[in-house]
C-alpha cells in the first residue's frame, strides 16, 4: 500500500529540538503556562517514557494538549516516542539542566508558581 507508515502510525514522528539550540526566552516562555508545569513536575516524578499524552490529567481538551506538548518539545524540556497507539514522554532532565542550570529544579519547588498544581 503506498500510503501505509512504517510502525503502524498515521502520525509524523515528533520533531525535537536541541536544548543547546534554545534561547532563555524560549525557555522561560515555554514554563510560563500552569498547565506545562503541571506537565513537566508530572514528568518529573514519573520514570521515562512511562506516561503517555492521554495519561495527564489536564484541565484542556486534546488540541491544547498537543500544543502545550509541541511547545514543551521546542524548548528541549521533553523528548516523545510512538509506542503503538501511544505517544510517550521523557522530561530531558540532564540535557536541560547542563543548558539551564537550575531552572527546572526551580519549577520544580512546590511554592514556587501558584496556581499550577
Amino acid at each position: 500500500m503506498p500510503n501505509e507508515v512504517t510502525g503502524g502510525s498515521h502520525r509524523a514522528a515528533p520533531v525535537h529540538t536541541d536544548p543547546e539550540e534554545v534561547s532563555l526566552l524560549t525557555a522561560l516562555s515555554a514554563v510560563s503556562d500552569p498547565v506545562r508545569i503541571q506537565l513537566i513536575r508530572e514528568l518529573a516524578g514519573s520514570a521515562d517514557w512511562t506516561r503517555s499524552c492521554g495519561s495527564f490529567d489536564v484541565p484542556v481538551g486534546k488540541a491544547a494538549l498537543s500544543h502545550h506538548f509541541s511547545v514543551l518539545r521546542g524548548a528541549g524540556l521533553v523528548e516523545q516516542r510512538d509506542e503503538g497507539p501511544r505517544r510517550v514522554n521523557r522530561l530531558r532532565r540532564e540535557e536541560f539542566e547542563a543548558r539551564f542550570p537550575g531552572l527546572l529544579a526551580l519549577l520544580l519547588k512546590d511554592d514556587v508558581v501558584d496556581g499550577a498544581r
